[in-house]
């Protein structure tokens, strides 16, 4: 789903056929804290998917992959693969668990992608901003130009006709329940108050019931 179709920010996650977790995340606005809430969230998401009594060695790698249309790295490139090192061998990576990935539209924007990497490819289709480069994204990615037509469908007139009337349906039901809910309660009331030998005349107050509303409710006992 492109940007415009989605909002202020989309988070989705997948596991792949070796079972490693990959997070997606896209923000439009900078919080100032993609940082500290995609460290926060890799290892929410660890916890997830790791039952009591996980063997550690069992526990697959997870991939964030944050995508940020701002700039955030003081560097050229628009993607950006995180690493822990050692502090004085920084050549030795170590904590390989957990991979964070930073990809920065606007640079990505500004620079020449190569379209023939698929990679690439996405990053237009993602991006929505340049209509040459969608064009031959598309042209050169035929599970991405199926990805653009359902998402015309899903959007289009038809699709948006749909859902308001199935908005309209679930409004519908819902009060449709509350009211059947209210009268079913209301004839409990009534119930209660017969057992109790309470005038009819006072039930038809205190419930606002006619007479033979109320008659036929006793009728049921």
């Amino acid at each position: 789903m492109t940007k415009k179709e989605k909002g202020g920010r989309l988070d989705l996650q997948a596991k792949l056929d070796n079972g490693t977790i990959v997070n997606i995340e896209m923000q439009l606005r900078n919080e100032h804290n993609i940082e500290e809430r995609t460290t926060y969230y890799s290892s929410k998401v660890i916890a997830r998917e790791t039952q009591r009594g996980t063997n550690y060695k069992d526990i697959k790698q997870v991939i964030m992959i944050n995508i940020l249309d701002y700039e955030m790295l003081g560097f050229d490139e628009y993607i950006s693969e995180t690493a822990v090192v050692l502090d004085k061998h920084r050549e030795y990576e170590v904590l390989k668990g957990i991979k964070w990935y930073f990809i920065e539209l606007p640079k990505f924007r500004k620079q020449h992608p190569d379209m023939n990497e698929k990679i690439n490819q996405w990053l237009a289709f993602i991006d929505d901003y340049d209509r040459g480069l969608i064009k031959m994204a598309e042209e050169k990615n035929e599970t991405l130009k199926k990805a653009r037509l359902q998402i015309s469908y899903l959007t289009g007139d038809e699709e948006v006709k749909r859902m308001q009337w199935l908005e309209e349906k679930w409004e519908m039901d819902r009060v449709s329940e509350v009211a059947y809910a209210k009268e079913e309660g209301k004839k409990e009331l009534v119930k209660e108050m017969l057992k109790e030998k309470i005038d009819i005349e006072t039930i038809c107050k205190v419930s606002k019931l006619t007479k033979e509303e109320i008659e036929k409710i006793a009728d049921t006992m």
